[in-house]
């Protein structure tokens, strides 16, 4: 057994605390604007996909066959979860789940905590359920190349929104050059 660390808390999860960084004037206001770029992105890349998929038709040569995939709820769920899961994870105050500021009630630290954890695991279940759909739906069937692009952009956009959300995390978490910290 090891002696703890001299700046050990025990109030703490995990040994390495989360990190303060000073990243100077505008640092802050541009992760919060690359945050908001990537959900723009994000959301984008699956709509063109939605949009071309409703507007596909079948080849000038052979007006008989009809296009072999469209865009349908399944996969929008995908997407949706991340979403939900991005709103969470950003509604979450920070200090709460670093358990600072003195907030007695150690319930309210676990709460946040598990708020997080349901968050990250709605993300990661959009993800997943992207990938899965990718497969199934545009992969496996050996669907031509021109139409996996749905499946292509469901899966981008999940990875969009859960760099957005990371970013956005980020941003919030440091401190900015307005904000006073003041302590007796």
């Amino acid at each position: 057994m090891s002696l703890p660390r001299s700046n050990y808390d025990p109030r703490r999860v995990c040994l390495t605390p989360f990190p303060n960084w000073s990243l100077g004037k505008h640092k802050r206001t541009m992760g919060i604007y690359l945050a908001g770029g990537l959900f723009a992105l994000a959301n984008w890349t699956f709509l063109d996909a939605a949009i071309l998929s409703a507007h596909a038709h079948a080849p000038y040569d052979d007006p008989q066959i009809p296009p072999p995939v469209h865009v349908a709820f399944v996969d929008w769920l995908p997407g949706i979860s991340s979403l939900l899961g991005m709103l969470v994870i950003n509604l979450i105050d920070k200090d709460r789940v670093r358990g600072e500021d003195g907030f007695g009630d150690s319930r309210a630290v676990w709460r946040a905590r598990l708020f997080l954890f349901i968050g990250f695991a709605l993300m990661a279940g959009g993800l997943a359920g992207s990938v899965v759909v990718l497969v199934l739906r545009y992969v496996l069937p050996e669907v031509p190349e021109e139409y996996q692009y749905y499946g292509y952009a469901n899966v981008s956009q999940n990875i969009a929104l859960m760099l957005s959300s990371v970013v956005l995390w980020m941003s919030q978490s440091v401190s900015s050059e307005y904000e006073y910290n003041l302590s007796i």
